[in-house]
């Protein structure tokens, strides 16, 4: 809502105590990084303050080093995969409960969704033992369906919350157009909740690229992530790299929230021609 509606000295006292609280918050949370990020530009080889002197080689190491690129290449290799799955699964599983009727449909939406909840030493530790029960540990397949399944009810509520505006007698008038199903939904409703879509599909790589427990359990050593690499850093041998590397992810995940909210914006834009 825009400054101009505060018309009242109360309702501007509160709009200025709210921008304040939630300043405030963000800096306190911020704090650790600002004090810990400045690190990754020391030119020493331990983690200490004052700095020795500035330098950028960390960064080039975490850049040219196999010791992180392979991990960084594993990363993407199992995020953009298992984000195809969970994005392609969320999508439909959102719209079959949106479309239909049943008995049973909060605790299918519940079971659903039943990833978020459960603690993730126990998923890591369910998942580990079903893989090797199937012979399938220490494998890309294993990492793939894994983090698939933990990203796919992030899609899932994404996509639920952006059909709650959805119109769907575009469906019926699609199909009693003459369109097919398939037509049906590629053509009018996919376009109109791709923002939501977009949305879920961020999200759930984010939760893959940053997973670290299920992967330390199921995962060998061809497949180490980026964040199980960070992790024997911090066990192994401490340096300015992991720094370096926690700077580029904060770099990245705000980019991931400058486009989710560029998406909620034009989410919003879509909504009347929806209703």
């Amino acid at each position: 809502m825009a400054f101009e509606s505060y018309t009242t000295r109360i309702n501007r006292i509160a709009y200025y105590g709210y921008i304040s609280i939630a300043l405030g918050i963000l800096v306190f949370l911020s704090l650790p990084l600002l004090a810990i990020l400045p690190i990754s530009f020391s030119s020493d080889s331990f983690l200490s303050y004052p700095l020795a002197g500035y330098s950028l080689r960390w960064y080039e190491e975490v850049l040219t080093s196999p010791t992180w690129l392979i991990p960084l290449k594993n990363s993407l290799i199992v995020g953009v995969a298992s984000t195809f799955l969970a994005t392609v699964l969320g999508t439909l599983a959102a719209l079959g409960l949106n479309t239909a009727n049943f008995k049973g449909k909060t605790f299918v939406t519940g079971l659903m969704i039943s990833p978020m909840a459960v603690p993730m030493i126990i998923s890591a530790l369910g998942l580990y033992f079903f893989f090797a029960e199937i012979n399938l540990s220490a494998t890309y397949t294993a990492m793939v369906i894994a983090h698939t399944m933990l990203g796919t009810p992030f899609v899932l509520i994404t996509v639920n919350a952006t059909l709650q505006g959805f119109d769907f007698n575009l469906m019926r008038a699609g199909a009693s157009l003459g369109a097919t199903p398939v037509k049906v939904l590629f053509k009018i409703v996919v376009p109109l909740i791709l923002p939501g879509i977009v949305s879920g599909a961020l999200f759930a790589f984010a939760i893959s690229f940053d997973e670290v427990v299920v992967a330390v359990f199921i995962a060998g050593p061809e497949q180490r992530t980026l964040p199980m690499q960070m992790f024997a850093g911090l066990r192994e041998n401490i340096t300015p790299a992991i720094i370096a590397v926690a700077m580029l992810l904060t770099l990245f995940s705000l980019l991931l929230l400058s486009v989710l909210e560029f998406l909620r914006r034009r989410s919003e834009k879509l909504m009347p021609v929806q209703r």
